[in-house]
């Protein structure tokens, strides 16, 4: 994983809106108030329409790092991230995004560099927007699936069961725990790290 760049922006997807704040589609928003809670900055965030979400700056031991909470609803997520991204000249290789996975579990959390989609309509729209550059990295936020298809637009977008809801927050808060070790680079102790954790079989 030498190849790693530094990361410069982390994006949190999710919806906005009230109605939206507590379904598990936001656990990449959930994640971005963690670093601001725990990397708190004077400036704090705020919402830019040029780049059509809320955004700011913190910094991560020696790093400057810009944070960005769509507001343009998940399926045009990228049309946020490309406006950020062009205007500070920020490479794809550069962006960490933080988003909800259906395929691992609750209490889980992946990191990863580059690839598809997955079906995952928020990465969809940024690899689009991005001219088709996939090789931003991805934080996934481990929610489960349905086990039925034709329910995940409906699960997704609901409030998960507070055992299962903690188990996500103490993931993303896992995450945290490791974030500068992602922001310099290091993404293999990271994964080390990271993908060793669950929060569900935790004490």
């Amino acid at each position: 994983m030498k190849d790693i760049h530094p990361v410069r922006l982390i994006v949190g997807l999710g919806n906005p809106g009230n109605e939206h704040s507590q379904t598990r589609h936001n656990a990449g928003f959930w994640l971005v108030d963690e670093l601001v809670r725990r990397f708190p900055s004077a400036a704090g965030l705020s919402e830019e329409s040029k780049f059509f979400g809320i955004t700011g700056q913190i910094h991560i031991g020696a790093y400057a790092v810009r944070l960005l909470m769509p507001n343009t609803f998940m399926n045009r997520s990228g049309q946020s991230v490309a406006a950020l991204a062009n205007f500070y000249k920020i490479e794809p290789e550069s962006i960490l995004v933080a988003h909800d996975e259906l395929d691992i579990a609750p209490g889980t959390i992946r990191l990863k560099s580059g690839g598809g989609h997955g079906g995952h309509n928020g990465l969809r729209d940024i690899i689009s927007c991005l001219g088709n550059q996939k090789q931003f990295g991805r934080l996934r936020i481990g929610i489960g699936h349905p086990g039925n298809a034709k329910q995940v637009s409906n699960y997704v977008l609901k409030k998960a069961p507070a055992k299962e809801q903690q188990w996500i927050e103490d993931s993303i808060q896992e995450a945290v725990n490791h974030i500068e070790t992602i922001v310099k680079g290091d993404w293999q102790l990271a994964m080390n790290e990271l993908h060793s954790f669950n929060a569900a079989e935790q004490i």
